[in-house]
């Protein structure tokens, strides 16, 4: 099982960089759809929005390659791995 996370963890007890507002309008739907019970800017809802990738709309995904949330390379090898 590979354990690559989707997004971008912060080190140690340092605070997880905001979201930007364009991620937020980006994801809003699928925050409802898959994490609708964590608080924004927390590190469960980066767990489950990392847990539900492969679920996220193509909008989201743009969205967080363009805010460093994710590499484009990592959203291409878990599309190859059918994650």
């Amino acid at each position: 099982q590979n354990l690559t996370p989707f997004f971008r963890k912060s080190s140690g007890a340092a605070a997880a960089a905001p979201i930007t507002k364009a991620v937020q309008a980006a994801c809003k739907n699928d925050y409802k759809n898959y994490c609708g019970e964590y608080g924004l800017e927390t590190t469960a809802l980066r767990s489950c929005m990392d847990r539900n990738g492969h679920k996220l709309s193509k909008m989201c995904v743009n969205a967080l390659v363009k805010a460093g949330e994710v590499s484009q390379a990592e959203v291409e090898r878990r599309h190859r791995a059918g994650r």
